[in-house]
């Protein structure tokens, strides 16, 4: 990603080897395994270091501005950013739901909270939320981080302990693919 033109990767073999300081965001799967993305965030704000910037993720399991206000009521300060991935079946992260947020984040006195967007970001999708100034602080981008075209693919938590589980915009449960052989 950095060989890219990217300022940072989430890796932190990649970072080290670019000379760059790894960065970051709270997983949605983190949201799936904990249950609901309050127990998440204190899970994350507990374990790790304190060096390591609060961003988590919003919209995993309820409305984004709804657990963006919760998140930043129960880290306050220590909060550095939400990060929004609405999944695309629900319309994905629009310029218009990142003005409505900064709106919210504002009244309730979060100023300092920063918006992040990610979810399989083309470069039309990121010009539009530039071209209506949408406030966002910094782009998440994996597909299309290349020139090549992007074989999409992406790993998703759909069960637990034989319970059905998704983050919003996904069906529950295991989907059968004749195409994938069954490992565990």
């Amino acid at each position: 990603a950095v060989t890219g033109g990217a300022s940072s990767c989430t890796s932190v073999l990649g970072a080290r080897l670019a000379g760059v300081t790894p960065s970051g965001t709270m997983a949605a799967a983190l949201v799936i395994v904990m249950g609901d993305t309050r127990s998440a965030v204190e899970a994350f704000d507990r374990n790790m270091p304190p060096e390591v910037q609060r961003v988590a993720v919003v919209g995993t399991i309820d409305d984004e501005a709804i657990e963006a206000i919760e998140v930043s009521r129960m880290l306050r300060d220590r909060l550095r950013g939400v990060r929004l991935e609405t999944a695309g079946t629900r319309g994905g992260v629009t310029p218009d739901l990142v003005h409505e947020l900064r709106a919210r984040l504002d009244q309730a006195g979060y100023n300092h909270v920063d918006i992040f967007v990610s979810g399989d970001l083309d470069p039309e999708q990121i010009q539009a939320f530039t071209d209506e100034r949408a406030p966002v602080a910094a782009f998440g981008i994996g597909f299309h981080i290349g020139a090549a075209r992007p074989i999409k693919f992406q790993a998703k938590i759909k069960e637990l302990e034989g319970r059905p589980v998704a983050r919003r915009g996904f069906v529950p449960g295991i989907t059968l693919n004749p195409r994938l052989t069954r490992v565990l």
